[in-house]
């Protein structure tokens, strides 16, 4: 407790604070489209940190994660737009989520609970897909999602009288609706962080880990691999939930070519790249991943304009090209990821 009180510790955690509060202010000075930016980046962190559960704590490759971010997405639009005339409270739809997403992590971890590896991708993959193309079609013969064509006109948080869209003016500051938005992401990420690290330090978090390391040697000792195994999927899942209601909530539209393959290797990328099993390693994997492509974006054509004066290649393909060319090179020299937890480093060294 005293290495939290000392001046050193508090001067930290007071500079993080002040930093965190400033920072959609700052990025407003940009325009909203970066307050937004960093809104997806926390939501990615979401994500980021419920694979992690599925990959880095338990080992088990998990390539349809995106499915319950699909679920939760869906639920909250279900539950708070004309779609089905209901409009229900947030607090009341996000819970509903999570254990919708939740049951849905246990039905893809129960068949699954004999595979390792590539069978366990392709088949985590294939669930994925399912669950987009399901969305896709279920429009007929009863109009669940309205197929493509998405829900639209889904409801904003709510808290009282205050509403998370348009400019609301609060002790003499202009708040936009994706700097409130920012706000309660913020105090979620903070809340999720805090389970995770319960989590990984808990008597479930270190069978996880022993299933990781020898799945074999775990059993061996007295651990129910597959209740373990089943409630890392859960876990996972329900994350993926509470991010997808938010990402309703956000955009006020979902269809289902938000939620493809490529999200869900972009999920994966992040968790590998910031460090399998380290919180802020994977933390910091989320955040780079997702505001890297997007200063990219932004930057690449002005560059080229500076430069040579005109366009010389589509900026959305060197963006890409650059993308892809950081991720090799990190996974080249930085094979355990950015920030990786010192067992998996000291492994790694061992290997060496």
């Amino acid at each position: 407790m005293k290495q939290w009180l000392n001046p050193r510790s508090t001067l930290g955690i007071t500079l993080i604070v002040v930093a965190l509060v400033a920072l959609p202010f700052v990025a407003a000075m940009g325009g909203q489209a970066w307050v937004r930016i960093l809104n997806f980046a926390i939501l990615y962190v979401f994500l980021a940190l419920g694979l992690n559960i599925v990959v880095g704590f338990a080992g088990l490759l998990d390539l349809g994660y995106i499915a319950f971010y699909a679920v939760g997405a869906y639920v909250y639009a279900l539950l708070a737009s004309p779609h089905f005339g209901l409009h229900w409270p947030f607090w009341v739809i996000l819970p509903i989520g999570a254990m919708v997403a939740c049951f849905f992590g246990v039905l893809l971890g129960s068949p699954t609970l004999k595979l390792r590896g590539d069978y366990l991708a392709i088949v985590t993959l294939g669930f994925g897909e399912i669950i987009r193309i399901f969305l896709n079609n279920l429009n007929a013969p009863i109009n669940v999602t309205n197929g493509a064509q998405g829900i639209t006109m889904i409801d904003p948080v709510a808290i009282g009288g205050l509403k998370f869209s348009g400019t609301t003016q609060i002790f003499g500051f202009s708040l936009s609706g994706p700097q409130k938005y920012y706000y309660l992401l913020v105090a979620l990420a903070i809340l999720v962080i805090i389970i995770n690290l319960r989590l990984q330090n808990s008597r479930i978090g270190r069978a996880w880990q022993a299933i990781r390391e020898d799945e074999i040697a775990a059993k061996a000792v007295g651990i129910n691999t597959r209740n373990i195994k089943l409630l890392a999927f859960a876990m996972g899942a329900s994350f993926g939930g509470i991010a997808g209601g938010i990402f309703s909530a956000m955009q006020g539209f979902v269809s289902p070519e938000s939620f493809s393959l490529t999200e869900s290797i972009m999920i994966l990328a992040m968790v590998v790249l910031g460090g399998m099993g380290h919180i802020p390693g994977v933390i910091l994997g989320a955040v780079l991943l997702s505001i890297l492509p997007e200063a990219l974006r932004y930057g690449v054509g002005p560059i080229q304009m500076a430069l040579f004066g005109k366009m010389l290649v589509d900026p959305e393909s060197v963006r890409m090209l650059i993308f892809g060319l950081a991720l090799v090179l990190v996974m080249r020299f930085k094979p355990a990821g950015l920030w990786p937890s010192p067992e998996r480093k000291r492994e790694l060294q061992g290997d060496a």
